[in-house]
């Protein structure tokens, strides 16, 4: 069906026009067939109904009049059919004659006989014949009604119209005239020829009026055709001016190629210009392009890398996985990530951002990354928190000799008290003291220890969902006395994250531990799971407890910060240490009276220390 459909505009035009014009002409000629038709047969009807007539007023009081006139009234069937064909014969034959081709006669219901057939030079020989049971003279003679039918008769194919013969009230018998169908097909096909040939011509003329009118348009349509396909390849081409509308389109589509001429200038200049790496790859991962600030960035050039497979040139041999390649396979948006980015030459720290490229039809053509190099930045970063993580220290060791202080003053009394005596009921009374500041000065050695001793993680895929019900196990088994309600809101579509589990649930422990001692007798403890976008898992956990003041809230992560009589300061340290090495987040929110909320942000495509981009 679809080869029968042209292809071309010209020939689309010429089926169009022929369609649009030979349809309402064929339609309109078809109709004025069948009303022209409609219009003979009711032409015929009339013609024939009205010699019937005339023969029923020609017929006077009836036939038993003519008898009785003719003294025949009392003779045989026979002799009657004789004598009335002979009073009515002549004016049958009259009447015909006047109209050609018209047959015309009485038929007696008493005689069952036709008396007259004319014209009678045609038709004599039918006379004394009786109609068949079937014939619709006895219908129009049982109902005394007119009828016209089409049937074979006594004539043969004809149109037959009857009409009865009432006298005094009673059906003596009905009068016809009829008509040969062959003539009257014969006028239709007269008819019907001349309607064709006025719709032929009316087809000819109009196609060959509408051709000569579309002539131009078709002309002016295949000019900007070509202009267009000139345009694909070279937005330099113009389009020769037309005239009216066609023109308005050639000068609309001149203008447009102009302006995306400039605009590709523009974009050119553009991607040419700006200090960001860019690089643009394919459906299939193949490099299309790539930014001279890219070129300087990574150390090739646009000949050594285009149309090249991008996970050859920067992943393959390399300890490296792709954001960008992971982006056009899975479509999720990088944006400002930082990280290492193989180069030509070795590494590089980049900030990146990475998003899938559309048509206009949004449908997916590739994917583009764009990386701003952070080295330098990163250097420079990297001395001053060398100077924070120094003055930290300072602070540290501020803290350590503070909480060592006390105990070793505490054990040096003690040790020279009972230096001084030999009562043996103080020494094991003192004795368990100084074991007791003795653990303590050790469980803040240890502790420090813990929070100063590189982190060495064992990254593998972890159910963080699975982690919050084993931590939370561990928290309602501590035996504490407080009426918590414990409420769970864990999305269970969540993905797995890479990370240690045993150290992330340490940081559950801690967070949740902080919370119920946060909270003095009753309260609720809610823990959430959710994946805000593709990238990151978040886990929340909010209690109702007394919350933390405003001026304190800058300083929960500092080590050896606490508002607890009995705490190290060092829990929320550890917690943020183990986020960081995660490449999280951790962020508290909190309001005297009102509650503490603390969020943990990771990362899904992290991947255990390894370089991603």
């Amino acid at each position: 069906m679809k080869r029968l459909v042209p292809q071309t505009l010209r020939n689309k035009m010429i089926l169009f026009t022929l369609i649009i014009v030979s349809i309402p002409i064929l339609l309109t000629g078809y109709v004025i067939k069948l009303e022209t038709q409609e219009a003979l047969l009711v032409e015929k009807q009339t013609k024939l109904f009205g010699i019937a007539l005339l023969l029923d007023n020609y017929l006077g009081e009836g036939y038993n009049e003519i008898l009785t006139a003719k003294n025949a009234r009392n003779a045989d069937r026979a002799t009657q059919i004789k004598v009335l064909n002979e009073a009515l014969k002549n004016y049958t034959d009259t009447l015909t004659n006047a109209y050609p081709g018209v047959g015309a006669g009485y038929y007696s219901k008493e005689l069952d006989a036709i008396i007259t057939y004319g014209p009678s030079n045609n038709y004599a020989d039918k006379v004394g014949i009786t109609i068949g049971p079937t014939h619709p003279g006895r219908k129009v003679m049982s109902t005394s009604e007119r009828l016209v039918e089409f049937a074979p008769m006594v004539r043969g194919d004809i149109m037959n119209a009857m009409v009865p013969v009432v006298r005094h009230g009673e059906v003596v018998g009905y009068i016809w005239a009829n008509e040969l169908t062959d003539d009257i097909h014969a006028q239709m096909a007269s008819m019907d020829y001349n309607i064709y040939l006025s719709v032929s011509i009316g087809i000819i003329v109009s196609l060959l009026l509408i051709f000569w009118m579309i002539r131009g348009f078709i002309h002016n349509v295949e000019t900007i055709k070509n202009g267009l396909e000139q345009l694909r390849f070279d937005l330099r081409h113009r389009i020769n001016p037309m005239e009216g509308e066609m023109g308005q389109i050639s000068d609309a589509i001149n203008h447009m190629a102009r302006s995306l001429l400039n605009a590709q200038t523009l974009n050119e200049n553009i991607m040419h210009s700006i200090a960001d790496g860019v690089i643009t790859v394919d459906i299939d991962g193949n490099i299309t392009s790539a930014n001279k600030s890219a070129e300087a960035l990574t150390g090739f050039i646009c000949s050594e890398i285009v149309d090249k497979p991008y996970k050859e040139i920067f992943c393959e041999g390399r300890h490296f996985n792709s954001l960008l390649l992971d982006t056009l396979a899975t479509g999720t948006n990088y944006i400002g990530i930082e990280m290492d980015y193989p180069v030509k030459n070795g590494d590089i720290y980049i900030s990146i951002s990475t998003s899938r490229l559309k048509d206009s039809t949004d449908k997916i053509i590739g994917a583009v990354v764009v990386f701003k190099d952070l080295t330098e930045q990163h250097r420079l970063q990297a001395q001053m928190l060398r100077a924070e993580r120094l003055a930290s220290l300072g602070e540290l060791m501020a803290g350590v000799a503070h909480e060592i202080r006390n105990p070793l003053t505490a054990i040096k009394g003690f040790v020279q008290y009972l230096q001084g005596t030999d009562n043996e009921a103080e020494r094991k009374e003192y004795m368990p003291v100084i074991i007791k500041e003795v653990d303590r000065v050790n469980r803040v050695i240890e502790t420090l220890l813990y929070f100063a001793r590189p982190c060495k993680t064992n990254y593998s895929l972890v159910d963080i969902n699975g982690l919050i019900e084993e931590t939370l196990v561990l928290v309602k088994n501590t035996g504490t006395k407080h009426k918590l309600e414990f409420r769970l809101q864990l999305d269970e579509t969540i993905p797995q994250i890479k990370g240690d589990a045993e150290q992330l649930k340490q940081v559950l422990l801690n967070l949740f531990i902080n919370a119920v001692q946060a909270i003095p007798d009753q309260g609720i403890l809610e823990i959430k799971t959710w994946q805000e976008y593709s990238g990151f898992v978040h886990v929340k956990i909010t209690d109702t407890g007394n919350g933390i003041n405003p001026a304190d809230l800058s300083k929960v992560f500092d080590p050896f910060f606490t508002t607890k009589a009995t705490g190290t300061g060092l829990g929320l340290a550890v917690v943020q240490r183990i986020i960081n090495a995660h490449y999280g987040r951790v962020d508290i929110q909190s309001e005297i009276g009102c509650g503490t909320a603390v969020t943990l942000q990771f990362p899904v495509t992290h991947q255990g220390g390894e370089a991603d981009e």
